[in-house]
């Protein structure tokens, strides 16, 4: 358990040397995915490329965030289950006040629902939602 009271499990890396940081959002993003954790985190240069890998894997609601008040809207609002984070972009103070953020605000449900509803069919669809 962590300072934040998570339980966690570190994917990686564990050295220096160049990866490809796919590889690691995958982790992370199908134990998620499968339910053996709510939430993952993922750090990179900016968080971007993160990103775009988790959100391949089926049921993964990625954000890279920036500041605070992001972090907390993307939790309310659409129930974002994987956080990304740019080392390169966002400080160790402030990386710390987005994850403390993200990690405490509940989804809100209600009309949010139905919009997360929305965005999760997409993943299941090769054509546009009926208007």
């Amino acid at each position: 358990m962590d300072e934040f009271g998570a339980d966690y499990e570190d994917m990686g890396t564990f050295n220096e040397d160049s990866v490809d940081y796919p590889d690691y959002a995958a982790k992370v993003a199908h134990a998620v995915s499968s339910g053996r954790f709510e939430r993952g985190v993922l750090i990179c240069g900016t968080g971007l490329g993160m990103c775009i890998a988790a959100n391949k894997v089926l049921g993964i609601r990625a954000v890279t965030v920036q500041d605070e008040f992001s972090a907390r809207l993307s939790r309310e609002h659409n129930d974002a289950n994987v956080l990304t984070l740019g080392g390169r972009v966002v400080g160790p103070d402030l990386g710390a006040a987005i994850l403390q953020v993200w990690l405490s605000t509940p989804f809100a449900g209600g009309r949010h629902q139905r919009r997360v509803d929305k965005l999760m069919s997409l993943q299941n669809s090769s054509h546009l939602p009926d208007e």
